[in-house]
Order: C-alpha cells, then structure tokens, then sequence
C-alpha cells in the first residue's frame, strides 16, 4: 500500500468514525426539537413586530377622549367639582374663544373647562379636551387675560398630545422589552395583550403625573410657547401667560 492508499483509508476511517459519532449524539429528534424551538422564536418575534407596529400606531381621536375620561375620573375621586354653572360657563367660552382659531380647534368630543372646589391653585389637562381648573387658580387671576393664559396652558398640552405621546413612549418600551426576551422563550397571547393593551394603568400614570411628577421642562416650555400663540389668535394680552407664571 503506498503513502497516498494509506493516506486516504486513514482519512475515511475518520470520517467514518465522524459519521457514526455524530449519529450517537444528534438523533432525528433532536433536529425536530431544533426545528420546533426556531419556529417558536419566529411566532415570538412576529408577534413582538405586532406589539412595536401596535405601539406606533396613532392613538384615535375617540380613544384619546376616553382615555381623558377616564383620567378625569380618577381626579374627580381627590377634587370635588364646584357647582357654579356660571362661572364654568364664563371659563367654556374663554376656551372657545382659544381653540376655534388655533390649529386644532376641534376634538372627538370637543374641549370642557371644569372648575374643581379647591383651594389649591391648580390646573390639570386630559387626553382628549378635559380641563380641570381648581378654586384656588380662578381666585389667582387678576384679568380675564391671566384667566386665559391659564386656559390656554392647559389647552397646549392638549393639543401638543403630551399625555398621550407619553402612552405611546410606554407601549414602545413594553414592546421592546419583549423584543428581548424573544431569544429564550416565546411570548404567549396573554403577555402580549397586557403589553399593547396597556390603557388602564397608563391612566394612572398619567394621573400621577399631572398630580405629583408634572411635564417634563421641555414639555411645559412648548405648552408655554403654544398657549402664547392661542392668546395672541384670540386677542387676548400675551403678557397675561407670564403674570400667571410669576403667580404660580
């Protein structure tokens, strides 16, 4: 037998030994397995592109309302409303004068100013065109000027979709946390659900924040420079935005 002959018989030997190793540790059913946990990272990665596509999508008007009503709700659980029509109804045509020249004058359910029987001085906004303006604020106002700069404030962050871009930031991040997980097991439809479908306790987050964390600096300086634009639209003095300020 020459070099070579002994060459190659040595090579298939090993290749055989090879064959018949590889034989004793992969079985058919191990590659059904492998084939099975790939499919499942597929089905989770799909329904994770569902979430983060869900998650981008456009909030709608008419989901926006009832999110704000819900918001508003939950604040009427800490605030009374006051009973004086009034005076409600005096602050509802100040927001109209605001909105029905500004860029979004209209809403799923239009814009509502209520006033909240309390002394603190205060003023929330909801999703979806809910105003909430406290006793104490009304009674800081000097002019009917100051009284819109506040209206008009409130109506920013409405019209800035601030709570609601806040919302979306969150599925995003819920969506993307799932992202992860899908190497090591797959999301069932439940987990899903809760992750896209995230409105109830996002009402409390927003709740939270209008009550105790507030807007972010760069939120209440665009809300700022809104409601400057809503007062000069509405023929209102700008310089009551900044009376109001140096109140609060």
């Amino acid at each position: 037998m020459t070099k070579r002959l002994t060459a190659i018989f040595v090579v298939a030997l090993l290749l055989f030994q090879g064959l018949a190793f590889a034989e004793k540790k992969f079985s058919f059913s191990d590659i059904k397995e492998k084939v099975q946990f790939d499919q499942k990272t597929k089905d989770s990665a799909k329904k994770t592109s569902e979430a983060l596509g869900k998650a981008q999508e456009e909030i709608t008007p008419e989901e926006e309302y009832y999110i704000g009503r819900a918001v508003a709700a939950q604040l009427l659980t800490q605030y009374k409303p006051l009973k004086n029509e009034k005076l409600q109804a005096y602050l509802n045509k100040i927001c109209y004068a605001l909105v029905i020249n500004s860029s979004k004058p209209e809403l799923y359910n239009g814009y509502r100013v209520m006033i909240l029987d309390s002394n603190e001085v205060n003023a929330f906004a909801t999703p979806g065109g809910h105003i909430l303006v406290t006793k104490g604020l009304v009674k800081c106002t000097e002019s009917e000027d100051a009284l819109a700069a506040v209206i008009a404030h409130e109506v920013a962050h409405i019209q800035l979709q601030h709570a609601v871009k806040a919302i979306k930031s969150k599925r995003t991040r819920a969506a993307l946390s799932s992202a992860a997980k899908t190497t090591t097991y797959a999301l069932g439809n439940d987990a899903l659900n809760e992750m896209v479908d995230s409105f109830d306790e996002n009402i409390g987050d927003i709740v939270r924040t209008m009550t105790t964390a507030g807007y972010s600096k760069q939120q209440e300086f665009d809300a700022d420079n809104n409601a400057l634009k809503l007062l000069e639209g509405a023929g209102y003095d700008p310089h009551g935005l900044e009376s109001m300020l140096k109140t609060l």
